[in-house]
């Protein structure tokens, strides 16, 4: 185990390059961990962290952007308390990945609903190839 870990979320570590975004889109695979679609692609070419990611909330299912601005923090965090169990098997295996978590819910949910959520997706990820 490696005790100097930052359990922050970078600049490095997030999904911000137009050209990552429209190949992630066009050809990433996804699936479900309610309340999140998960979309994710495997990346040969060198990048800036193992695992990029962005956080996605319609404005067409959460109106408000108080809420949205909410949803985005509470998936955020989650993610970034839990991003080394993903990262380590990434790094065993010297792969990078793009990653989108979009949220297809019309309704907020407890923190704890999100952690459920984003431990089935880390696992499901971390044993796709």
């Amino acid at each position: 185990m490696v005790n100097n870990r930052k359990y922050s979320l970078s600049k490095e570590e997030r999904l911000s390059w137009k050209r990552h975004t429209e190949l992630l889109f066009e050809k990433g695979k996804s699936f479900v961990s309610f309340p999140l679609r998960i979309i994710y692609l495997h990346v040969e070419e060198p990048m800036p962290a193992l695992v990029s990611v962005m956080v996605c909330v319609p404005k067409k299912k959460i109106k408000r952007a108080v809420r949205r601005n909410y949803i985005k923090r509470q998936v955020r965090e989650v993610y970034r308390i839990r991003k080394y169990e993903l990262i380590d098997t990434l790094a065993e295996t010297n792969q990078a990945m793009l990653l989108a978590f979009l949220y297809i819910d019309k309704e907020l949910h407890p923190t704890s609903e999100m952690e459920k959520a984003m431990t089935k997706a880390i696992k499901i990820l971390r044993d796709k190839p």
